[in-house]
């Protein structure tokens, strides 16, 4: 019995000593602030690099079934590129992810005009200085399941926000391959927020190439149709019949080659779909698989929706030089419906000094070993 015991503790000793986050200097923001690019470690050789700038997940770096490891969420190696980047790769999305239409919505019977960017009649994504572009203070935590967390305090009237709000992203690696991110927010007067994480996955490893050969499930029975600017129309319209349902697996590019006006109109997926299940509870949102490589992602959460964008354009021009393309990756945004503000049927993201918000999302990767 003694000898399980010591060979236990050896064993709780090996996964400490391999599991890990370390931290390097990463440049400056345009503050001044410093950036820091955090790398997180498990036992398995399982990776994740974090930046405090943006809350941007820099790379995630996963096995196939043979052991081979691989960067499956695109990006960048450098601070720069994500200082103003318009497809907020990796990052941390807030105050409001997505659209808010008409920059305006009326809470407790005051109007709040809200300040945009890039000429939009709408704000997108928090506007022009978002949680994407601040510097965030990390701590740390070590062990087998070591942990970033980031804080904010965007203070009240910022891009035209009621209320002082502190904000808490905690990633966490888990010793069983899942990257963890659990959102916290509280404010001292009520408002409005959305927040959720803008990764971009291609299973089959970053650069040339689509996803059209991967497969994905969309455990939803619903989704929310949009006009050609991606404002949701209010309605939540059943999957049934349609090219949205995804409720058994589909292969990818089959889907996004739809003729229907839905997906024509934003060259591909760009949509809401509400998950199956009690908004709140950890339950499963989306499952894609890539059949060469065999990795696969499950996507957990206690959001409401999941807004699923399969990179219909490519931007920046450093997207392009890295030779990313069209369908080239899947963003699997968990969030609240975009627009809920002025959308009384939609589920509400209004927080109170009594009422915080506390989601989780969970990327979990597995592999499939084939025949």
């Amino acid at each position: 019995m003694r000898s399980i015991a010591i060979l236990a503790c050896l064993v709780a000793l090996t996964v400490t000593a391999h599991a890990k986050i370390v931290a390097e200097p990463w440049g400056n923001a345009p503050n001044g602030q410093t950036a820091i690019l955090f790398t997180l470690t498990n036992a398995n050789g399982f990776e994740a690099r974090i930046s405090n700038f943006g809350g941007v997940i820099v790379s995630i770096k996963a096995p196939d079934r043979y052991g081979k490891f691989a960067n499956v969420v695109q990006g960048f190696d450098t601070l720069a590129p994500y200082i103003d980047d318009p497809a907020y790769y990796g990052a941390i999305i807030g105050r409001y992810a997505n659209r808010i239409a008409g920059a305006k919505f009326v809470l407790d019977g005051k109007t709040y005009d809200l300040i945009t960017d890039r000429g939009l009649k709408w704000q997108i994504h928090g506007g022009p200085n978002g949680y994407s572009r601040r510097v965030w203070l990390p701590t740390t935590k070590d062990g087998p399941s070591p942990s970033l967390t980031l804080r904010l305090v965007d203070p009240d009237g910022t891009m035209g926000f009621p209320g002082t709000v502190r904000v808490t992203v905690v990633y966490t690696l888990t010793a069983d391959n899942r990257l963890q991110i659990d959102y916290r927010a509280a404010s001292d007067k009520d408002t409005v927020i959305n927040l959720t994480n803008h990764s971009y996955f291609s299973l089959a490893g970053q650069g040339p190439g689509t996803v059209n050969n991967e497969k994905l499930q969309i455990f939803a029975d619903r989704f929310a149709p949009a006009d050609k600017t991606g404002m949701p129309l209010g309605e939540i319209r059943s999957v049934l019949g349609t090219d949205f349902d995804f409720r058994k697996p589909a292969i990818v590019g089959q889907r996004l080659a739809s003729k229907d006006i839905q997906m024509r109109q934003e060259n591909g997926l760009d949509h809401m779909f509400a998950v199956n299940g009690t908004p709140g509870t950890l339950r499963k949102a989306v499952w894609l698989s890539d059949p060469v490589s065999g990795r696969i992602l499950e996507v957990w959460t206690t959001q409401p929706g999941v807004q699923v964008y399969a990179a219909n354009s490519v931007q920046p021009s450093v997207s392009k030089n890295r030779h990313y393309e069209p369908h080239g990756a899947l963003a699997f945004e968990t969030q609240h419906y975009p627009n809920s503000p002025n959308q009384p049927n939609f589920p509400s993201t209004e927080i109170t000094p009594s009422k915080p918000l506390d989601e989780v999302t969970e990327f979990r990767f597995f592999t499939d070993k084939g025949p």
